[in-house]
């Protein structure tokens, strides 16, 4: 008996201790949970130093992408920058020192056509020249329906002859009303004869024309602007017109090789067969965009000429 009751007591002595300790120690789903939150506020600042370290290398990608965009845009911008100096270095050429020049002549030099109302191809060259402050001055004498005998009348005028005696460069476009009183008085019937016979007149006049002008100023340039052929584009199966053109073109030309400071300055291939409309509304004269090209053509002649002047590279104003 005595035995038994001892053995109860250490039983229940051993529960009692076992109770104390189940209430004394952590519980085990609450150490269980706060693992569990350990663990996942671990990955979480895991995730977060990842998220952050990602977020700071898309940073620094985005910046280092946004600095090679720049650069090759500068790349690009100078890329083009070069080539529009290739193509302008290419044509448009000036002379740097001060000059004049003088512009004698017809309706082209005139400037008939131009439907910006600026003179035509000189008033371009002025243009140009202004744009660039260019110290260069250009006189018009241009006269709508001069031919060349009445060219050469007005080379007496004291304001054309003072400006010339004062020109470093004389531009002259003569002949096409010659031409034109031709060919209406022989329009139902062209032929090469007469066309020929007034030719051998025209260069007497042109000769007369050049030499007056070196007495006035033996030092300048003479530069003589061929035609185009305003008859193309309606006339073209009539042969002649265009053999007409041809002939006094390079009678003209042959004209500028007898004289040291003579040059002559071709254009008929400017206007032939081009696929845009280079003619005014009379299709006769030249509209903005062909005396833009015979301004481009004009300054192009004038750097070659001139190959041993200090020159300035510009662009041809519009």
């Amino acid at each position: 008996m005595r035995r038994i009751k001892t053995a109860i007591f250490i039983i229940t002595g051993i529960i009692c201790v076992g109770v104390v300790l189940y209430l004394l120690l952590p519980d085990r789903n609450q150490a269980s949970l706060e693992s569990v939150e350990t663990t996942a506020s671990i990955k979480n600042e895991q995730v977060e130093h990842k998220e952050g370290t990602s977020a700071e290398k898309t940073a620094a990608e985005d910046e280092a992408q946004k600095e090679l965009v720049e650069k090759n845009d500068h790349s690009i911008t100078e890329e083009i920058k070069a080539k529009v100096r290739e193509v302008v270095e290419g044509a448009l050429d000036l002379f740097k020192k001060d000059q004049r020049i003088v512009s004698v002549g017809d309706s082209l030099t005139e400037g008939v056509g131009d439907e910006s109302e600026n003179g035509g191809y000189v008033g371009i060259l002025n243009n140009t020249f202004k744009d660039h402050n260019l110290n260069i001055t250009l006189d018009n004498f241009g006269k709508k329906g001069n031919r060349s005998d009445q060219l050469l009348k007005r080379l007496e005028k004291d304001d054309i002859s003072s400006a010339i005696k004062e020109a470093d460069i004389v531009l002259i476009t003569i002949g096409a009303n010659d031409i034109m009183k031709v060919l209406k008085s022989n329009f139902m019937n062209v032929t090469m004869e007469p066309f020929q016979e007034e030719r051998v007149e025209y260069i007497k006049r042109l000769t007369a024309i050049f030499d007056k002008i070196n007495d006035l100023n033996p030092d300048t340039q003479i530069y003589l602007i061929g035609f185009y052929n305003p008859f193309e584009r309606h006339f073209g199966e009539i042969k002649e017109l265009s053999m007409i053109i041809d002939s006094w073109n390079n009678a003209g030309k042959e004209l500028t090789e007898e004289y040291e400071n003579a040059n002559y300055i071709p254009t008929i291939d400017l206007f032939s067969q081009s696929t845009i409309d280079l003619l005014a509304e009379d299709e006769f004269h030249p509209n903005t965009s062909g005396y833009k090209l015979m301004a481009k053509r004009v300054l192009e002649y004038l750097k070659e000429s001139n190959g041993d002047t200090e020159i300035t590279t510009v662009e041809v104003a519009s």
